[in-house]
């Protein structure tokens, strides 16, 4: 009976040591840092219908961007960054973005640093390589310093954040922001500060993904030569479809801007800055995008995929003598293994990017401008 009770009591001690050891491998296999490195090299080829010596020389291909991206976590911290290298003329190096974050449980995770600022579909409003209007008056992919609280579960998604400021790369006492930003920001006289957003999604269906929200976005405008902080503000109502091979993306936005600048200086105009280059965005616009895609399977050599689409924007500019801003494209994306190649016929109307004056495009514009297009060819290597 002795032994029977002996043998009994090591069969316990050994299944407690095996549950200890279950237990504890994983905790021990989770304290080993994490980290993966990716990136992308991408050219381009264009052709400008508002570029007369390119279009006799036939466009131009170059080099567009290379770019490192780094993942890692350790001990339930996580990290995650994006540095882009883009030529000379498009604002050389710059970070997208680099946060550190923490997943509190499986629905819960908290970033902190230079992070999305959530408004709007993400994580892009658009399909092409070109984004949609959006993206060029700050409120599509833009991304700012500061913290973020995101949920996600079955039926909801929500997310609470607070900027203090977009990207700071000069920390002077009275530095203008620098150009050199991935995403756009208010810059010039003026700076971006205490900004407050949220997020709200409701998502519902089961062949057909829904995804219906509204954003919102508050925060002041520091004007370095009054000392004294205007404020900004914008408000959007989105929703997105996704149908088997067919995704639709329809969005509007009203944005206002209130900065308080020295006399002299107009109200009706802010300046924004990304890659390099800064130019004037009327203050107070609605902007209404509508984007629609499907996917088209293929074998052919190392081709998989092909995307069809289509993206539209009109921003729609409240003071009186602007002239409201459109833009349309219209594009393939080739899937190839690792690369990825966009062909768009991009095509815009007061729009900086393409055609007419730089300047002022989004902002006064031009009542007797006409549409310009650009024929684009971005290809891309991703590892």
């Amino acid at each position: 009976m002795l032994k029977k009770i002996t043998r009994l009591q090591c069969t316990k001690k050994k299944c407690l040591m095996l549950l200890f050891l279950l237990m504890v491998l994983p905790l021990t296999a989770q304290d080993k840092p994490e980290l993966s490195i990716g990136g992308a090299l991408r050219f381009n080829y264009n052709l400008s219908s508002w570029k007369d010596g390119q279009k006799k020389r036939g466009g131009d291909f170059g080099y567009d961007v290379f770019r490192i991206n780094a993942k890692g976590a350790y001990k339930g911290i996580l990290m995650n960054a994006e540095y882009r290298l883009y030529s000379e003329g498009f604002g050389g190096g710059m970070l997208k973005q680099g946060w550190l974050g923490y997943n509190i449980n499986e629905q819960d995770q908290i970033q902190v640093g230079l992070t999305q600022v959530p408004f709007g579909i993400q994580q892009y409003n658009s399909h092409n390589w070109f984004f949609n209007l959006a993206y060029y008056v700050g409120l599509e992919d833009d991304h700012d310093m500061g913290i973020k609280y995101m949920h996600s579960s079955e039926k909801f998604e929500y997310q609470l954040a607070f900027f203090k400021n977009a990207e700071e790369l000069r920390f002077g006492n009275n530095s203008e922001n620098s150009t050199s930003r991935y995403s756009y920001d208010v810059t010039g006289r003026n700076k971006e500060v205490n900004q407050f957003n949220g997020k709200f999604i409701y998502k519902f269906g089961e062949k057909s993904a829904s995804r219906v929200g509204v954003s919102v976005e508050y925060g002041g405008l520091y004007n370095l030569d009054t000392e004294e902080v205007g404020n900004h503000a914008a408000f959007a109502a989105h929703y997105e479809l996704t149908k088997g091979k067919w995704n639709a993306k329809a969005q509007f936005i009203a944005a206002t801007n209130n900065p308080e600048n020295a006399i002299g200086e107009s109200d009706d105009v802010v300046t924004m800055s990304a890659y390099g280059a800064p130019y004037e965005v009327a203050a107070d616009f609605n902007m209404y995008t509508l984007g629609i895609s499907r996917n088209v399977p293929v074998e052919y050599g190392p081709i998989t995929n092909l995307q069809f689409y289509n993206d539209f924007g009109f921003m729609q500019k409240k003071t009186a003598g602007f002239t409201d801003s459109y833009m349309n494209v219209t594009g393939v994306l080739i899937s190839a293994g690792n690369v990825y190649t966009y062909v768009d016929y991009a095509a815009g109307y007061n729009h900086s990017w393409l055609g007419g004056n730089f300047v002022d495009d989004f902002a006064k514009g031009n009542p007797d401008a006409k549409w310009e297009a650009r024929f684009n060819i971005n290809i891309g290597y991703y590892f």
